[in-house]
């Protein structure tokens, strides 16, 4: 399925600016339409508040103050994303809704093919719901993520892409979700680690066999296996997209959800804190 119908999560950050330029040049590139969507959330500033709580009327005028502040940055944002779909001749809208970030954002990647959000920054905590979004997204909207890191920009054209490959159900979804990406690579490489150390391993060569597969959609891949017994599978598959100068990984997301959490793989979890690149998951 062609990516025609693109969201992307914007907030105030700088490394929203960058995610930005991804999603558009993601968009132009694939004549897609780009919806904006920003989620304004209180809470935590609320809670801040009560802490110094010297009155009634005190409370509600800085609440007041500071939704009307939020508000206006939402306007601004609003204002150069607008000019930057005119500029790029895409069409797309923006969308403001005041309420939790993590599952506004969930709820909207549904009506849409892909969803690109942010790595959240350690070094600049986010309120807890916005610094859950991406496993949000990943878990519940059931759309792929293009996870972009907060440090660095990128191109949106992925020239050179790595998928992640074990015979699952996660990964076999990302290898779909990104096939319109990787039909446009130029350079495409699968890479399995230690085959033969996971539950159910399957017989032969993983990787060779899903590139078979890739090659049926036109895409050439080359197929490498890695057995590495001194560092984990996560820096792995960093160092390898290191050396293979990828500009995009695809693998599947892999963890579960329970009530008001979401328990993450080991995998998953690494690349989700380490990405040197934008990554897109599915699960």
């Amino acid at each position: 399925m062609p990516l025609k119908d693109l969201l992307v999560c914007i907030d105030e950050s700088e490394p929203a600016r960058a995610r930005l330029d991804f999603a558009v040049a993601l968009a132009r590139i694939h004549a897609a339409r780009l919806t904006g969507l920003f989620a304004l959330d209180l809470v935590p500033t609320i809670e801040g508040l009560i802490r110094g709580y010297g009155g009634q009327h005190e409370f509600l005028a800085n609440y007041a103050a500071l939704r009307e502040r939020a508000r206006d940055a939402a306007a601004r944002l609003e204002a150069e994303f607008t000019d930057r779909l005119r500029r790029e001749d895409l069409a797309g809208e923006w969308r403001f809704v005041e309420s939790l970030p993590a599952e506004t954002a969930a709820l909207h990647a549904r009506y849409a093919d892909l969803a690109i959000v942010g790595q959240i920054d350690p070094e600049k905590p986010n309120p807890v719901n916005a610094a859950r979004l991406p496993e949000e997204v990943l878990f519940a909207s059931g759309r792929p993520v293009l996870i972009v890191p907060y440090a660095g920009r990128f191109a949106g054209d992925c020239e050179r892409i790595l998928v992640g490959w074990t015979a699952t159900r996660e990964a076999a979804r990302a290898l779909n979700d990104a096939l319109p990406l990787l039909e446009r690579a130029k350079k495409v490489a699968v890479l399995t680690i230690n085959p033969g150390r996971v539950a159910d391993a399957e017989p032969g060569i993983p990787a060779a066999d899903i590139a078979h597969h890739l090659a049926q959609h036109g895409v050439t891949a080359e197929a490498a296996t890695v057995v590495v017994d001194e560092i984990g599978t996560g820096d792995a598959l960093l160092n390898y997209a290191s050396d293979f100068g990828a500009d995009l990984i695809v693998m599947g997301g892999y963890g579960h959800s329970r009530t008001r959490e979401v328990v993450l793989g080991g995998m998953t979890r690494q690349l989700l804190r380490q990405m040197t690149v934008p990554v897109l998951m599915s699960h």
